[in-house]
């Protein structure tokens, strides 16, 4: 019998954010599936666990997945984290939930920590309806035609955004999508956490420094539909 792959969601910032249900599977796990073992071993050891790990990361992540298929075949559950936040969002894990389950492996997920999702908790944008696109293009061209495609979204935005590429992201958004309603939500759940919030015209005159930096969530207001005239 198959042992299980649990997906379980790690602290983004503040390592009390790890849920007990969390913790609990990772002391009950044969084998810890990590991006970075230099990462998850100071969350083991922040809760006295002591476990195998075996890394992941990219672009090495195909080469690990025989490995620990080998382990989820043989009967033993193997608990996949990465270095914060959920795996597969944004970061290595979606290859190997693929190959378990076409192998017929139960896959849990042990929900926990999201920078997107707690961004847009804490923004006072529209919540009902929004759609994460992760990290946009690292070339501009690249990233303005993703924005371009979304300027008729009613959906509020999330994006991943490096500290480094926020300036100019701030710019192509501007252009694109006029002066909408924006959050910069950055180091979440860390000592230096700070929200940003305003438009996009307010932001780009404030940020366009290029001094920002820690993990970046930028989160754009989506297309307010007029409402139709009643006869």
């Amino acid at each position: 019998m198959a042992g299980t792959l649990y997906v379980v969601a790690t602290p983004i910032g503040n390592l009390e954010d790890l849920t007990l249900r969390g913790i609990r599977v990772l002391r009950e796990a044969a084998l810890v599936a990590c991006e970075d073992t230099r990462q998850t071993v100071k969350i083991l050891n922040r809760h006295g666990i002591k476990k195998p790990l075996l890394s992941y990361f990219q672009p090495k992540e195909g080469r690990r997945i025989p490995e620990i298929m080998r382990h989820l075949l043989s009967g033993r559950n193997v608990a996949l984290v990465s270095d914060a936040g959920t795996p597969g969002i944004s970061d290595p894990g979606f290859r190997l939930i693929r190959e378990a389950l076409k192998a017929s492996v139960p896959v849990v997920p042990v929900p926990g920590p999201s920078a997107a999702v707690a961004a847009l908790s804490a923004s006072g944008l529209p919540t009902h309806k929004y759609l994460f696109l992760g990290f946009p293009p690292p070339k501009k061209e690249a990233c303005r035609k993703l924005l371009a495609s979304h300027r008729e979204t009613d959906a509020t935005l999330i994006f991943y955004v490096p500290s480094r590429k926020v300036p100019e992201f701030i710019s192509s958004s501007l252009e694109i999508f006029g002066d909408r309603q924006a959050v910069i939500a950055r180091e979440i759940t860390k000592i230096h956490e700070e929200f940003i919030r305003g438009r996009l015209d307010e932001l780009k005159k404030t940020h366009l420094s290029g001094k920002m930096r820690g993990e970046i969530v930028f989160l754009i207001e989506g297309r307010i539909r007029k409402k139709k005239k009643p006869f």
